[in-house]
């Protein structure tokens, strides 16, 4: 197990030893059913019967009359719960009653993953403890408020900044006491091996999906695919449908908060340096000394100081590239396309919306773009309320 789980330079597990064993059993587990006929069949059932695959490739013709092209969106939205969350939460829960676990616990930052896993909690009558930082637990009430409704216990972490880090530090310190009946479900393509290929292979309908419905609504492959990158989840999954379509860019959109001449962002694949956090070899915003740095971004789901070790190595090899977005934009963005599309976009994925509109005047007619709209926007309401309140702007 200790040369798997690479990508290159990055990945692997820097972990205690005391999970060790849990996450060989896990890594065990999941070779033992990924390719299981009646996990399987008991998986595929779930994501058409119940998360609602597979979703639909909508042509969004009026953003694209704004930006100059046509931009298709992967409407991830549209599952059950209001994200791409689902898909991994399905796939991880189901592992782990294969497993014969009983409990189940997560981290989560926008709330989009804590919800997913209480879903999924709910649905398989396990115990569910999700941990979320205090900070995201204040601007994410509403799914706070869900996850409680559907029987799981949302634990505030007050330490550190408040948000997904911290959550990720308590969920590990908790998993250390309680391996033996407890299952962690990890929520991105971060984290120790085997977590970054099992989040990726739960994702991967994503892209699988999203290639084949261009193929057959355009009648050709898009010029580029972009999703937002905080961990990576929703960008790992749209991005495995296309790495072996050389002409098709990848592009994924961090967050640029204040901005890149600030220390308010978390664009950790732009900016970051090489280190190792939670278990895993990654590009880091740390300072000189190795000290994980504070973030800041409008979006709760990628206010993280790390990413994806795939994600790094897909930089490193060029295979994709990695721009920002500032909050401002966002904010421009979100308000623009809900106008043009009806359509209230997650202000994870309306990153990738806003670095399609800075493409205006840059990118031919004839470009076709998949940008990989990862969840819906409900749950940010009351963070645009405060940032710009409709009371304030002319209607």
């Amino acid at each position: 197990m200790k040369s798997k789980g690479r990508f290159g330079p990055f990945g692997g597990y820097y972990v205690p030893e005391v999970l060790i064993p849990a996450l060989e059993e896990i890594e065990a587990a999941f070779e033992q059913f990924r390719e299981d006929p009646n996990f399987l069949k008991d998986l595929n059932a779930l994501y058409t019967d119940y998360a609602g695959r597979p979703t639909p490739l909508y042509h969004a013709r009026r953003f694209s009359e704004e930006v100059g092209f046509t931009v298709y969106l992967k409407r991830e939205d549209l599952l059950h719960g209001g994200a791409h969350k689902i898909n991994n939460t399905l796939g991880q829960g189901l592992l782990a009653r294969y497993m014969g676990k009983t409990k189940l616990i997560a981290e989560t930052g926008a709330g989009q993953h804590g919800l997913a896993t209480a879903i999924v909690g709910a649905l398989f009558g396990m115990e569910t403890k999700i941990f979320m930082g205090a900070t995201d637990v204040a601007r994410q009430n509403v799914n706070v408020h869900k996850m409680k409704l559907l029987g799981a216990e949302v634990i505030p972490v007050e330490g550190g900044t408040g948000t997904l880090k911290d959550a990720i530090n308590e969920a590990l310190r908790y998993w250390t006491a309680h391996v033996e009946d407890t299952f962690y479900l990890f929520g991105t393509a971060g984290g120790p091996h085997p977590y970054p290929t099992i989040v990726r292979h739960f994702q991967e309908p994503i892209g699988r999906e999203a290639r084949q419905q261009c193929l057959e609504k355009a009648g050709r492959l898009p010029d580029l695919v972009t999703a937002c990158v905080g961990g990576g989840s929703n960008a790992i999954g749209i991005f495995s449908g296309f790495l072996n379509d050389p002409q098709v860019q990848l592009v994924g959109v961090e967050g640029g908060g204040k901005g890149l001449h600030t220390t308010q962002h978390c664009a950790t694949l732009c900016t970051g340096t090489v280190g190792v956090l939670h278990g895993a070899r990654t590009y880091l915003l740390q300072d000189e000394n190795g000290q994980i740095r504070d973030t800041e971004c409008i979006s709760a789901g990628l206010d993280y100081p790390g990413v994806g070790p795939e994600h790094a190595y897909l930089k490193e090899t060029g295979r994709a590239r990695y721009v920002s977005v500032c909050d401002e934009e966002v904010l421009d963005t979100f308000f623009l396309f809900s106008r043009m599309e009806g359509i209230l976009p997650a202000l994870e994925s309306t990153h990738a919306l806003a670095w399609l509109v800075r493409q205006k005047g840059l990118l031919p007619p004839d470009t076709i773009a998949i940008a990989n709209l990862s969840g819906r926007g409900d749950k940010d309401i009351d963070i645009v309320e405060h940032h710009r309140p409709l009371t304030a702007r002319s209607l």
